[in-house]
């Protein structure tokens, strides 16, 4: 099923943050952002596992079991078994992502790409969400910046586990699609390679913003548009640095990406442009691009990207930006006003 046609709008709501990413957030803001998001009309929700050892699908099936199951899309991920048994999150070994949710629950956790751990690992989220069906299905993080040079070998235990028993799913009609959410682009073009099985869509997160776009436009998102296989923008903020926020790949940003920031923001000032405008619609403008999923943790976060969607951002603005070199000239651009 093309995403397009599954998902409810343009923009989703991405529930890393609310797994204490970062720090321990309470649960009230937790729940109230989660609110701000449903009365803003944000009808498609992304979670994972992962994020917290299970403390964001926890918190977000909280919500959403007071809703009607039919009026929202939903989304998690497999690649990671949760385990009752507990473990000091701060001493897990993630990769270039060390002590991302180290303010997560302390439950273990298991990196199995396996068939069974996946079946086991959408019942354990179904339970944690506290709903009886989910849309779709992620592979979670079977790239480079969590296993380094080990990463194909996990994914090959995903193509002959994962990717098989969820191509099972959707054929049964369990669930509508799956795909691949990854932080990098060579695992989705080496899955857009194969024969079979075939994903539905993918969730690209970080790798087509304002701040890093020209790898995914080498190959990827051309044939991914060619193809009509549909993408789901993840981290469209770059970890917050385009939101006011000082992460950039989920570690402080360099001088380097801060200065380019800082560029980026003084073109938009001169043309009147909010930052969260251009970062959105920026990442929305590939005809690959199905929805942008931004995270937050404050209610306030979300009214601000209902609007930066709507937001008139002239073409002057993105003219500015290609002639400074601040966006690739393979890039497509916003109409503009």
């Amino acid at each position: 099923m093309r995403l397009t046609t599954l998902l409810p709008g343009r923009l989703g709501f991405g529930t890393a943050p609310l797994g204490n990413m970062f720090r321990a957030i309470p649960d009230n803001e937790v729940q109230e952002t989660l609110q701000a998001a449903w009365d803003q009309g944000v009808r498609y929700y992304d979670t994972a596992p992962f994020y917290g050892a299970g403390l964001s699908e926890l918190r977000l099936g909280e919500m959403l079991s007071q809703q009607p199951r039919d009026s929202y899309v939903l989304s998690t991920k497999v690649g990671r078994v949760i385990y009752d048994e507990v473990e000091d999150p701060a001493t897990r070994e993630l990769g270039e992502k060390g002590g991302l949710f180290e303010h997560g629950r302390p439950n273990k956790m298991v990196n199995d790409y396996t068939a069974d751990a996946t079946l086991r690992s959408v019942e354990d989220s179904l339970k944690r969400l506290r709903t009886d069906r989910l849309d779709i299905v992620w592979v979670h993080d079977i790239a480079q910046d969590f296993y380094g040079d080990d990463w194909l070998q996990y994914y090959e235990s995903a193509r002959t586990g994962a990717f098989r028993a969820l191509s099972r799913l959707r054929d049964e009609g369990v669930i509508k699609a799956w795909g691949l959410g990854v932080n990098k682009v060579e695992p989705i073009e080496l899955t857009l390679a194969l024969d079979e099985p075939r994903p539905d869509g993918f969730l690209l997160a970080g790798r087509y913003t304002l701040l890093d776009h020209e790898r995914a436009l080498q190959r990827l998102l051309p044939e991914a548009a060619e193809l009509g296989v549909d993408m789901v923008v993840g981290g469209p903020y770059s970890s917050g640095v385009l939101a006011g926020g000082t992460h950039f790949e989920y570690q402080e940003a360099s001088p380097e990406i801060v200065q380019r920031v800082t560029r980026v923001k003084e073109i938009a000032a001169r043309h009147g442009v909010s930052i969260k405008a251009a970062a959105l619609q920026f990442s929305l403008a590939h005809p690959a691009s199905a929805a942008v999923v931004p995270g937050a943790t404050r209610p306030s976060r979300i009214a601000e990207d209902v609007a930066a969607l709507e937001e008139s951002v002239p073409t002057d603005f993105w003219a500015e930006l290609r002639a400074a070199g601040l966006v690739s000239a393979a890039a497509p651009l916003p109409a503009g006003n």
